[in-house]
């Protein structure tokens, strides 16, 4: 969460002083789920919860918590209630994870991380470059060392959540409101340091989705937005890594929904990239403007996500404006049945009911000559980068193209195989294990059950292909079977 203020299309930022108090004062943030993300309603059924909702369309609807409040009985009953994603408010922010240089601490973030994951839950990380919140040492420095400390910071942090992170936050709220670079000590070290931030990234961990977030740049025609779109725009030309643009979505101090809103996320959309609503909150709560925020996000496939940021009106940084869905005593508000409404309007993504849990379903596709592998999400094919032959070569997805790097064999001892002799092979059989291709050896880890629910699960360790994204390159991993679209594929 930004210690910036939401303004006006047109105005000044309003006073920062009570935002950057509560955020430097945030204690670990954490969030329950009771299976909202593992069991997904059937098609003539409306979903009851708000991440259950958002799961029949492939999509997820999260919150961020703190850990101070996770002895609040109500709190924690509606966040595992409602909620299938968790951002943590200020513990994987730099201050909290790298108070002395050099010297890592992860324990509030592991908080957080093991107690969603054992909920059935995934996580986004919130932030690795960002020009507050640094801890004194940081903001000391300056040039070369500052440079070298984002770099340090960016491995050491990522090397520790390797594989386990839905999503990072990479670089927060570079800009300012007329689309020119923030004049921060970050930006201070030169112009490159967001890519060479997002090159890190992707060095440092393959697997997660990259991200970066801001907040105004909801408005179309609004300058910092085209500021971040015309870098967007660069990276995707130069072949820079990123995956995905946060849309904080604060609608609060005078901000509001704009009419263009739908217009922004399918802009930077067609970019190549995901988009996602990150930090969410409405004065208010207007009913009208959290019914339109989501339904722009139904409406674009690749918004892949919501986030509010909190549970009740009496968590938010903002409370006096009461900008949440569920009010002090922990009471749904009435923008809370129209997001709830626009979820279930969307509908589910497949006719057929996705299994649950990692228990795998009967195999029912039965063996036969080479198809390809697509994902339901992405219409993209399973694919071996660059054609590789060689052992441990992650397989991503990519434009489907009829080459033989795309052509898989579902063989009668339940491989799939691709140039006849190497074998889909998993690197381990815990969630967000690596996907790969390996010398065909008859091991459980290469076997694989493809479900007639579009499922195609591990023998070994009965979950399921799952991938973060649509883009070309996204990688493939295993993941625990939820049911949403990123884990369904056809063999054609």
């Amino acid at each position: 969460m930004a210690t910036s203020s939401p303004v006006h299309s047109s105005g000044a930022p309003r006073s920062r002083s009570l935002r950057v108090r509560l955020l430097i004062s945030g204690a670990v943030a954490a969030v329950a789920a009771l299976g909202v993300a593992i069991v997904m309603p059937n098609a003539n059924a409306a979903a009851s919860t708000l991440g259950a909702a958002a799961a029949q369309s492939g999509r997820y609807f999260g919150t961020a918590i703190a850990a101070s409040r996770l002895g609040d009985s109500t709190y924690t009953t509606i966040a595992g209630r409602e909620f299938n994603m968790v951002t943590a408010e200020n513990e994987m922010k730099p201050d909290a994870t790298e108070p002395q240089r050099g010297q890592f601490t992860f324990s509030a973030g592991d908080q957080i991380y093991n107690w969603a994951t054992q909920r059935g839950m995934k996580v986004r990380g919130h932030t690795l470059a960002w020009h507050a919140q640094q801890p004194g040492w940081m903001q000391s420095l300056g040039g070369s060392s500052l440079r070298q400390a984002m770099i340090d910071h960016i491995n050491g942090v990522m090397a520790h959540y390797k594989g386990k992170l839905a999503a990072w936050d990479v670089v927060n709220e570079a800009f300012n409101e007329d689309g020119s670079r923030r004049q921060s000590n970050l930006q201070g070290t030169g112009n490159d340091w967001i890519e060479v931030a997002f090159r890190t990234a992707r060095n440092a961990d393959p697997s997660a989705k990259l991200c970066y977030n801001d907040y105004n740049i909801e408005n179309w025609s609004y300058g910092k937005t085209q500021g971040v779109y015309r870098m967007i725009q660069d990276f995707r030309s130069r072949g820079v890594p990123i995956d995905c643009v946060g849309l904080q979505t604060h609608f609060t101090g005078g901000s509001s929904l704009p009419s263009n809103f739908q217009t922004t996320l399918s802009s930077f959309a067609a970019l190549g990239v995901d988009v996602a609503l990150t930090e969410v909150d409405v004065t208010n709560a207007s009913t009208t403007q959290y019914a339109g925020l989501t339904q722009a996000c139904m409406n674009v496939p690749r918004c892949i996500g919501i986030t509010v940021w909190g549970v009740r009106d009496s968590d938010s940084w903002r409370s006096s404006e009461s900008p949440l869905l569920f009010d002090g005593g922990g009471n749904k508000k009435a923008a809370y049945t129209s997001v709830l409404n626009a979820l279930n309007a969307a509908g589910p993504t497949a006719t057929s009911s996705p299994t649950g849990g990692t228990a795998s379903p009967s195999p029912t596709v039965t063996p036969g000559g080479a198809k390809r592998i697509v994902g339901a999400q992405s219409g993209r094919c399973v694919d071996v980068p660059n054609a590789s032959r060689n052992n441990g070569t992650r397989v991503q997805l990519y434009d489907c193209n009829g080459q033989v790097n795309q052509a898989w064999t579902l063989t009668s001892s339940r491989q799939l195989t691709v140039y006849g002799s190497m074998c889909l092979d998993a690197a381990g059989s815990g969630n967000a294990s690596a996907v790969q291709i390996y010398s065909c050896n008859g091991q459980a880890n290469q076997q694989w059950n493809v479900n007639s629910n579009g499922t195609i699960t591990g023998v070994q360790s009965g979950r399921c292909l799952d991938v973060w994204g649509t883009a070309n390159g996204q990688q493939i991993q295993i993941y625990d079977c939820n049911g949403q679209a990123n884990q369904r594929f056809s063999l054609s």
